[in-house]
């Protein structure tokens, strides 16, 4: 059976032909960024996540979490915790931390990359501290100096442990439903009294303290998302006594079985506000952004395994001959890649990959460029960059993350059906990321009624400015059409939606999902343009292969094949509006 092995070939290339991200050591605080020492740390991440993370995997998935009821604790599956102590003790908790508290302070491009890594061999494993690096972000952006002092050193060595806790039984997306309570105490502190679900990692056996994130509401605050607080409340407190916030029971679900996805219940447990009164929003979208992208990763860190999978799969499984006469004549039959319709299948998953490789760690990258920039423009124009970017990656990333691992489970037959095979692990277990970090229609209603609009709607603007000049920078004048076409395409969607939304907002929604999907071909087609301009330009120089080069430059042509059609549908369902699916009555549904 194919076992997963980290594409650092992909990856670098992403990276430093791409990207040239080797530039990042130029700014202040990633000195040490070189392009050697990344690859170092990527070739380190890549033994740990194949030979630590991955042999954890399938049996995470058949053991899963087991709850006591009589001691409220939660036991991870076996390998677990040695897993994760050993991720602990390598650094890795604190990869992009601040150095402040003993992080290594390198960039969050690097995160990405082994983000991709841990989700490709063990996405339960990972989302432990993946949730720990929320809290640490909104920890050092918004906490008073003596909550960092007390919390981050153990979060950021991965000794302890973090949460977000915003969902509760009647209310997910709509915040401003949440019924937990703050109330003021004397020494300052506030008792916490309330029940969230579908928290993820909120009791464990990994670790001695859990710090949660809790959104609660204080006496007197407004009844909307505008009264709205957020508190840090730590499983054990400083004396060393359990505070009162007990896992109530586990989920039942579909995938991501070894992660531990608690019911929580804080019955008057002490915690201190992040930040200012009525602002825990603000705050929370500090650990959302950061969440959004790293879910985005999911979805194509899975995808990446089952493609591995099923591309061993194709070369091996013999099922009847090819259509031109056999190709393996001492065989009974041909290997199934021999077939088109496989192919059509491994081309698809290909193409998604590394374009939404490209377009993630292209994120990240100007996340880095947006924090450490010393010119304040550059800073501005990545922000902006970041800002309509996320919500892309999320929400496409993991759609289409889904339907590779689907197509790589379809091209296998009834083997990728069976437990033999991994797909269909990976299969359940991307599911949950189209909706988690708010699901992707939420993501696709925030591209479209707020990203386009805030700051005076410079953030389009932003988008096709940095898109045409990665475009003016192509020497393929095919691929440069291409992308001209899908960028006009896709202005020609907005110039409809800004006359017809400013008429009927339901307009918006209803063209919010097709938008964000035309938005997200547009900029992958960018970033295959310009992978099939660097590939043309390595080829014959011995860094890689020609081989290599030859698939990247092939891959774009199929890419544009499938994404002029895609971006032309796209278009002509925002265009037909809303009729169809807001003229039904409830009874005729």
């Amino acid at each position: 059976m194919a076992s997963y092995k980290a594409p650092l070939n992909d990856m670098n290339f992403v990276l430093f032909d791409v990207l040239k991200a080797d530039g990042l050591s130029q700014l202040p605080g990633f000195e040490d960024a070189t392009e050697e020492m990344i690859r170092a740390v990527l070739e380190e991440a890549s033994k740990f996540a194949e030979n630590v993370f991955q042999p954890t995997n399938q049996d995470g998935d058949i053991e899963g979490c087991q709850y006591d009821p009589e001691t409220h604790n939660v036991t991870t599956p076996k390998g677990f915790k040695e897993a994760y102590k050993t991720f602990a003790e390598g650094g890795w908790s604190g990869l992009s931390a601040t150095t402040e508290y003993g992080g290594q302070g390198l960039p969050h491009l690097l995160k990405i990359v082994v983000d991709e890594m841990a989700c490709s061999t063990n996405l339960s494993l990972g989302m432990y501290p993946g949730l720990s690096h929320g809290a640490i972000d909104a920890l050092t952006e918004h906490a008073e100096q003596e909550l960092k002092d007390k919390y981050l050193p153990q979060l950021i060595s991965g000794e302890w442990t973090g949460t977000m806790c915003l969902t509760e039984p009647q209310c997910g997306t709509d915040l401003g439903l949440i019924r937990t309570k703050a109330e003021p105490q004397a020494d300052g502190s506030y008792n916490i009294s309330g029940t969230k679900i579908w928290i993820t990692g909120g009791e464990h056996d990994m670790v001695d303290n859990i710090v949660h994130l809790v959104l609660a509401k204080l006496p007197g605050a407004p009844d909307s998302s505008k009264g709205i607080s957020l508190f840090l409340v730590p499983k054990f407190l400083e004396d060393g006594s359990r505070n009162p916030a007990f896992c109530g029971g586990l989920e039942h679900k579909m995938g991501i079985k070894g992660s531990a996805t608690c019911v929580m219940n804080f019955e008057g447990a002490k915690g201190w506000l992040i930040g200012k009164e009525n602002e825990g929003l603000k705050c929370m979208f500090t650990m959302m952004n950061a969440a959004r992208i790293m879910v985005g990763v999911q979805g194509l860190g899975l995808a990446e395994k089952a493609y591995q999978i099923s591309l061993g799969f194709a070369k091996e499984r013999l099922q009847s001959r090819s259509l031109t006469g056999p190709k393996s004549p001492d065989e009974k039959a041909d290997p199934i890649i021999v077939h088109p319709d496989v192919r059509r299948m491994l081309m698809q998953q290909k193409v998604f990959l590394e374009g939404a490789r490209c377009m993630a760690y292209f994120t990240g990258y100007h996340l880095d460029l947006a924090h450490k920039h010393d010119d304040e423009s550059v800073r501005e124009e990545s922000d902006d960059i970041v800002q309509i970017m996320t919500p892309i990656i999320k929400a496409y990333l993991t759609d289409e993350g889904f339907f590779s691992t689907d197509q790589a489970l379809q091209s296998m037959g009834g083997s990728g059906f069976t437990q033999d095979w991994e797909v269909e692990q990976l299969l359940r277990d991307g599911r949950i990321a189209r909706i988690y970090e708010g699901t992707n229609g939420i993501q696709a209603l925030d591209l479209t009624g707020r990203k386009l609009t805030i700051k005076g709607g410079r953030l389009p603007k932003t988008f096709f400015k940095v898109m045409n000049a990665m475009i003016a920078d192509l020497d393929n004048a095919e691929h440069q059409e291409k992308c001209k076409t899908l960028l006009k395409t896709l202005q020609g969607a907005l110039m409809w939606l800004g006359q017809e939304a400013m008429k009927d907002p339901e307009q918006a929604g209803a063209a919010a999902t097709p938008l964000l999907k035309l938005f997200s071909l547009c900029a992958m087609s960018v970033m295959w343009a310009t992978m099939a301009k660097k590939a043309n330009e390595g080829l014959g120089s011995g860094k890689y292969e020609d081989a290599f080069y030859q698939g990247k430059i092939k891959a774009a042509e199929h890419f544009f094949r499938l994404a002029l059609s895609q971006a032309e549908m796209h278009k002509a369902d925002i265009e037909a509006g809303k009729s169809t699916l807001m003229d039904m009555a409830e009874g005729e549904f």
